[in-house]
């Protein structure tokens, strides 16, 4: 496991845990709420002009507010376990180490899908069916897999559809695109540039823009017109180290540098 992956598995257990405590509380929340309700008697209206209206409406109010509280906090308790099911399940983040290799793995998996989709195809087109059930057999489909392959779909297509390949193939263009960028950024690493009002650095998989203080509001604007974002954490403007974010970087130095020698 690396460190992107050790932060990933902190990430769940810290919304695995919020949702304990919100589930706890929630049900501490209704527990009073339900011993509140147990002074009531059973169908006991207010008693409208009696003097103890407004303290029973008070009371009945504090009840009900527990019960809504204890039903936001299970709702809450939801919302960080499903934020804890989805923690490394939005695909292959630029920001893990191991992110060109994974995508390698996917690359090597597609391909080898789209060759299989394709050899499959052909031996559906076989005039001899036999010869062709034989051949999907080799291709490791098993009798189900390839009645279903014969089965014509709603459109009378058989075997594996052009859509299908044409979304894998893209998958492939995709991956191949993203592993290149990366190796791009990969060259940028530890790169670090002293400037006279700001550093320039690319770290971690960032562009980033340190000042010394907190920039002038010309300076920001020029930032976040290239995107870039405040990271408190970093104590910097950044942005993720992709072929965009790093032609833009060179765009807001030569603007920053041209804002520094218009002050001289």
């Amino acid at each position: 496991m690396n460190a992107y992956e050790e932060k990933l598995e902190a990430r769940r257990a810290y919304y695995e845990r919020k949702a304990e405590e919100a589930d706890a509380a929630g049900t501490a929340m209704w527990q009073e709420a339900h011993k509140m309700g147990e002074a009531i008697p059973f169908g006991q209206p207010i008693l409208v002009g009696h003097h103890s209206e407004r303290g029973d409406r008070a009371y009945r109010n504090r009840m009900t507010a527990k019960m809504d509280n204890a039903v936001r906090l299970h709702n809450k308790a939801d919302y960080y376990r499903e934020k804890a099911e989805g923690v490394g399940k939005g695909g292959i983040s630029a920001y893990d180490p191991d992110a060109s290799s994974k995508l390698e793995v996917k690359l090597t998996a597609a391909k080898e899908r789209q060759e299989l989709m394709k050899a499959a195809n052909k031996a559906i087109r076989l005039k001899d069916t036999a010869k062709g059930d034989a051949k999907l057999a080799e291709l490791g489909f098993n009798p189900e897999a390839i009645s279903k392959l014969r089965t014509p779909d709603f459109c009378g297509r058989l075997g594996f559809p052009d859509y299908e390949l044409r979304n894998n193939n893209a998958n492939i263009k995709r991956m191949e695109a993203r592993i290149k960028a990366l190796a791009r950024s990969a060259e940028h690493e530890g790169e670090e540039e002293e400037h006279d009002s700001y550093t320039y650095k690319v770290e971690e998989g960032r562009v980033q823009f340190v000042f010394d203080g907190k920039p002038e509001p010309t300076v920001r604007n020029i930032l976040k017109r290239a995107a870039f974002k405040w990271s408190p954490a970093r104590g910097a403007w950044v942005r993720q180290a992709t072929a965009n974010a790093m032609y833009a970087a060179e765009r807001v130095k030569k603007e920053l540098d041209d804002l520094e020698a218009f002050d001289d």
